[in-house]
């Protein structure tokens, strides 16, 4: 008679081949056996143990969700006293399946242990096989994995139900699990404790969308009254100009739009209110429900919270702006985080590390600051009176590169230097390497890199003697490293060496403070005199989507600085791919040269010009105001408020 293990394995095989059918077993499971072999190569008899990260790698995984992991454990703590005694753990892990958080009896810590349930451990499809917390990080969704449902054949006593956590923005930020090691209960029995699941997930999607939108606009509605303050009732995040920030699934729902959709939308165009109106609730009667309805006529009861310094005539951004105070000195690292959430995170995590040998790996777009943001960790470590040595890997001819980075003996090689070379690494030793670029690196250079990292020595070119060698490395790139591990053109060993606390730098369009970040550069790159931007042209700059990031941005207000008169900088100082406008059009002409404004632009004429350049824009683009806004260099918000002010009616147009 077969045993165990390998009946459950030939019943995989034949499922995953379609020789067998079950209507037992759910679509979700078998796409997981599927992913499991044809895609990770798993062995469902022989697998290797659960890999589980150093305390190290674990603290950081945990600081990535630092505000997340705070509303989480008060949920967490909550569940856990409802299944207290039952033999379950409730286990939280990151978007990676890696376990950050861990709760169940004291007499049972052994035996999850054993099994692999342990803070730290990695839950993925591609490492466990099919198992709650991996499937419902792929299949996005709640589901329960019971016993022999699992891939792996080590995994067949475990019962685990799981429910994946979206974040404000509809990202995937973590799955909640309650699992069992040893359950003999039937499949159907697990359905209570899925959906316990699946409420403190929801519960915990509401509490974190409340903390990160604290100092903004919240609408919280429902079209029953009782049901607001509840996990199920509406949220809509939205800025003092009434433009949506982020909805939560409930308010998608309830309105019967795509949450994406709901973004970006102003929040008077999905009610029957003005905004003026509905934020004067918020200050004449802030704890009282009131009903409102939405375009279609469906009523809901709503509250509007919004922090106690707000005011209904808050919404002037732009001219806020010009008062508000520039950001400290723009190397430093508080200067570079300006008051973006995501960079302020960024800047918290670095503090904690950079004292401690842990390697930084920095990503994002070209252009966001990479270096910058290096040189600005650099001066604030206890390195800062040590060298600072970049690297950009990407523009060093592959020839060179070793010897640039490894540097030579004299005799090395044809041409060599008689007194040979210290090399970029060995320059930088007691302070800081910044290796920019390092997706680039050519492989035999990572297999030479990844040895100095391990035997802390480089072996110079021609030599036979090894040299110490301490660093503070710090690597970036533009690229996709998991991309490239996974077609082989970048060491998996390397990756995991470089990022020992991964952080992205975000791009210019996603920064919330853009518009101070406007003004500080602007005042870095006038040397010293005081320049304004004319509002147009500050609006201007604001909606462009800044493709080259910081540094596009740099360019741009130096070169206006140059060419603006009477130290303003009006919208003729910009180039065209930002306001749309050349030499060619009459616009342009009017703006720049206002005696010799042509008849047709008299008193009103340059208005009547814009209204009729939009009408002809929207039209070209079937009145679609994403590409229309898209094409003008406009984000869809400008081009409502200027379709606002020349009247003009937003139109219905076929969906492609």
């Amino acid at each position: 008679m077969l045993d165990e293990t390998t009946a459950h394995a030939e019943h995989i095989l034949s499922v995953v081949q379609g020789t067998r059918t079950e209507s037992s077993l759910e679509a979700s499971i078998a796409r997981s056996w599927i992913r499991c072999v044809n895609n990770y190569g798993l062995d469902a008899v022989h697998s290797h143990q659960t890999q589980v990260l150093e305390q190290i790698r674990l603290r950081e995984h945990q600081q990535r969700l630092d505000d997340f992991l705070e509303i989480a454990r008060i949920e967490m703590n909550s569940l856990y006293q409802r299944i207290a005694g039952s033999g379950f753990a409730v286990i939280l892990t990151d978007g990676d399946g890696v376990i950050v958080n861990w709760i169940c009896d004291a007499n049972l810590s052994r035996p999850f242990k054993q099994v692999g349930l342990w803070p730290g451990a990695i839950w993925d499809e591609e490492n466990e096989g099919t198992n709650g917390i991996g499937t419902a990080l792929i299949e996005q969704r709640a589901l329960t994995v019971h016993r022999n449902e699992h891939f792996l054949s080590r995994h067949i006593q475990l019962t685990c139900s799981a429910a994946p956590i979206f974040g404000p923005r509809n990202q995937l930020l973590a799955v909640l699990d309650i699992s069992s090691v040893s359950s003999q209960d039937s499949r159907q029995s697990q359905f209570h404790t899925l959906a316990l699941a699946a409420l403190s997930a929801r519960m915990i999607e509401h509490g974190f969308f409340l903390r990160v939108f604290r100092q903004q606009w919240i609408l919280r509605f429902h079209h029953q009254p009782e049901f607001i303050g509840g996990s199920n009732e509406g949220l809509l995040a939205f800025d003092d100009g009434g433009c949506i920030l982020a909805a939560n699934q409930s308010a998608a729902d309830q309105l019967r739009q795509p949450r994406h959709q709901l973004v970006g939308q102003r929040i008077d165009r999905l009610f029957a209110i003005t905004l003026e109106t509905l934020l004067g609730h918020a200050s004449g009667q802030p704890r009282t429900l009131w009903p409102i309805v939405d375009k279609t006529g469906h009523r809901f009861f709503t509250l509007l919270y919004g922090t106690e310094r707000r005011s209904p005539k808050s919404g002037l951004r732009l001219a806020a702006a010009e008062t508000e105070p520039l950001l400290p000195p723009l190397k430093t690292l508080e200067g570079l985080a300006g008051r973006d959430p995501l960079m302020a995170y960024n800047v918290d995590c670095v503090r904690k590390v950079m004292n401690k040998r842990v390697n930084i790996l920095l990503t994002g777009e070209t252009g966001t600051g990479k270096e910058a943001f290096t040189k600005a960790i650099h001066d604030a470590s206890a390195r800062a009176d040590k060298p600072f040595v970049a690297v950009n890997c990407a523009s060093i001819p592959e020839t060179l590169i070793e010897s640039e980075l490894f540097g030579y003996k004299y005799g090395a090689f044809t041409g060599a230097r008689q007194e040979g070379r210290r090399g970029k690494i060995l320059q930088a030793h007691g302070g800081t390497l910044f290796l920019d670029e390092i997706g680039d690196m050519p492989p035999p250079l990572q297999t030479r890199l990844l040895r100095v990292l391990e035997e802390k020595e480089v072996l110079p070119l021609g030599s036979d003697t090894p040299v110490p060698v301490d660093v503070f490395l710090i690597s970036a790139t533009h690229r996709n490293l998991r991309e490239h591990m996974a077609t082989g053109a970048f060491r998996e060993d390397l990756f995991y060496r470089l990022n020992g606390l991964e952080l992205r730098l975000p791009s210019l369009r996603e920064r919330s403070d853009r518009l101070l970040l406007i003004r500080s550069l602007l005042a870095a790159e006038s040397d010293g005199v005081s320049v304004r931007v004319a509002e147009d042209a500050l609006m201007a700059l604001n909606a462009y989507s800044w493709p080259g990031n910081i540094r596009q941005l740099r360019n741009v207000l130096r070169t206006a600085v140059a060419l603006c008169d009477e130290q303003c900088i009006q919208l003729e100082n910009l180039p065209a791919e930002i306001t749309g406008l050349t030499p060619h059009d009459p616009t342009w002409r009017a703006l720049r040269y206002g005696a010799a404004i042509p008849s047709n632009m008299a008193t009103g004429g340059l208005a009547h010009a814009e209204r009729e350049a939009l009408l002809s824009q929207l039209d070209r683009h079937g009145w679609n105001i994403t590409n229309t806004a898209a094409h003008l260099g406009f984000s869809r918000n400008t081009l409502y408020r200027k379709m606002r002010k020349h009247g003009i009616q937003p139109r219905e147009y076929p969906t492609p």
